[in-house]
This record gives structure tokens, C-alpha cells and sequence, in this order.
């Protein structure tokens, strides 16, 4: 039963424009961002490899010939792109509460739980099917600008897109949540959009000053910027030499993860933030009543 259920919830994600609607942003913001770090990095490198610029790294001992600089724009780009996602799981169930065609999907179902269920499932596969587009555009768009010297070997790519995908479908999944809690298409599209672009980034600008950016990496866009950001400087820094300790907090900013966990542990925090929310709009999905 939960297979024809997962079916019916699939088909019925396929036959609206909103996935492609939502997917062509997703690639054009993917890719641009891509493009434009891209560049950012190659003209970082070309200033840091002058001459003058030269003689003061020799100077204070570090050597930029294998900075792998692009990983940056890698991290950032996947970061931004997300969101997108992140908004498409936020309309699963707020969209079907606001057209009502969520008593068609109660009444069809067994129970609650199975309907809930199968969405769950299908966003989990949605999420990462964003993931994958988000990662091949980063990809071309960093391979187009960067400097070829800056890329990351293939282990280094594999481990960029393995979390990238995994950040997508955590984002998708935590829109879900939010969503089926607000139950509002505007409500729930504001709060996540407010929230991870200004609020939080405000936050974080306010607890680097006060310096206890460790808790910036309990916050869900902390934590979720973390996830990628940490494996992005680590691989960074495994290529780049010695590298100062101050230096090394300048490179988790650059990359997202300033006052973030190692990547794993960064999702575990976001996977608590997203079951929080996914429980409690579950449990007020299961109370709602259907018209």
C-alpha cells in the first residue's frame, strides 16, 4: 500500500509546474553564483601570486601554489542554492492544505501516518534530485572560470558533491516540516526565506562580535552552512601547507563554516533542527481537520 502511495504522491509532484518552476532558478542561481566565485578566486590568486604580494608570503611562510581556492565558491554556491529546495518542501503540505486537495490524499490513504509517509519519501527523492542538479551546475560553473590549479582532485569533488546533495535533501526536508506546521504557502515561503537570509545571517554577524561564534554552529543555517563549509576548509587546508591558526578561522569563515562542527556532527545538529520541525508538523497535521 505504501509503494501505490509513494506512486500517487510522486505523480502528483510531476504533474504541476512547480519542480520545474523551482528547478530553473535552482540552476541559474547554482551556476551564476558558481561562475561569479569562480572569478572572484581566480583574480584572488592572480593578486596573491604578484610579485610584491610574492615576497609577503614568503615572508610569513606560506605557500599559495596549492591553495585550492575554488572549494570556496564551491561551498557558497551550494549553500545559496538550497534554498530552493528548502522552499519546495516548505509548499508539500502547506500547498495542499491551501487547495484543499489534502482531504483527497487523507481520504485516499489508510491513515494519516501512511499519507505522511509517502510524502516523506518523495521529498526525501525530490531533495536529492535537486541536490544533483544544484551539484552539476556548481560544478560547470566553477570548472569554467577557476583557475585549473585551484580545483579539487576527484576524491575532493566526491566528497563536495556527496555533502551537497546531502544538504539539499536536509533543506528540503526541514521546508517540510516548516510547512506542515505553518500550513501557509506566503507564511511558510516569508518565515524560511526571512529566517535563513536575514535573521540568522544577523545573528551570526552578532555573535562573531560579541567572539562566540561556536554558537553560531548550533543554528540551523549555521549548522547547514556548516555541513558543507567543514568539509570545503578541511579539504582546503589538507593541500594548502602550513597554515597560521588565525589564518585557519579566516578559511572556516570564507567557507561558511565559521563556529561550525566537523560536517557530520553539523548535520546531526540540522537533522535535529529538521526532525523538531518535521514532529511538530506532523503531529499538527494529524490534528487537523479535513473539509
Amino acid at each position: 500500500m505504501l509503494g501505490n502511495l509513494i506512486k500517487a504522491e510522486f505523480r502528483k509532484t510531476t504533474t504541476t509546474g512547480l519542480w520545474w518552476g523551482l528547478m530553473i532558478p535552482t540552476v541559474l542561481i547554482a551556476l551564476g553564483w558558481a561562475l561569479a566565485t569562480g572569478l572572484i578566486g581566480k583574480g584572488f590568486m592572480d593578486a596573491i601570486n604578484s610579485s610584491n604580494a610574492e615576497e609577503l608570503t614568503t615572508l610569513i611562510g606560506i605557500d599559495p601554489s596549492e591553495w585550492k581556492v575554488s572549494l570556496f565558491g564551491m561551498t557558497r554556491s551550494i549553500n545559496v542554492a538550497t534554498v530552493f529546495p528548502m522552499i519546495f518542501g516548505g509548499l508539500a503540505i502547506a500547498n495542499e492544505i491551501n487547495r484543499k486537495t489534502i482531504t483527497t490524499t487523507f481520504l485516499t490513504a489508510p491513515n494519516r501516518v501512511s499519507a505522511l509517509s509517502a510524502k516523506l519519501v518523495v521529498y526525501l527523492l525530490w531533495g536529492a534530485i535537486y541536490g544533483i542538479a544544484i551539484v552539476a551546475s556548481v560544478s560547470i560553473g566553477i570548472a569554467i572560470t577557476s583557475d585549473p590549479n585551484t580545483l579539487p582532485d576527484a576524491g575532493g569533488w566526491l566528497a563536495m558533491a556527496g555533502v551537497g546533495v546531502l544538504s539539499s535533501i536536509l533543506m528540503t526536508m526541514f521546508g517540510v516540516g516548516v510547512g506542515a506546521l505553518l500550513t501557509s504557502v506566503v507564511g511558510t515561503t516569508v518565515v524560511l526565506l526571512l529566517y535563513m537570509l536575514v535573521i540568522e545571517n544577523g545573528i551570526q554577524i552578532v555573535l562573531g562580535i560579541q567572539r562566540v561564534p561556536e554558537v553560531i554552529g548550533f543554528l540551523p543555517n549555521g549548522s547547514i552552512n556548516g555541513l558543507t563549509g567543514s568539509v570545503a576548509s578541511s579539504l582546503f587546508l589538507s593541500t594548502a601547507g602550513v597554515v597560521p591558526d588565525d589564518l585557519e578561522a579566516a578559511i572556516r569563515a570564507f567557507a561558511g563554516a565559521l563556529g561550525a562542527f566537523d560536517w557530520w556532527l553539523s548535520g546531526l545538529i540540522f537533522l535535529a533542527w529538521t526532525a523538531i520541525f518535521f514532529l511538530g508538523g506532523w503531529a499538527a497535521t494529524q490534528r487537523k481537520d479535513i473539509t
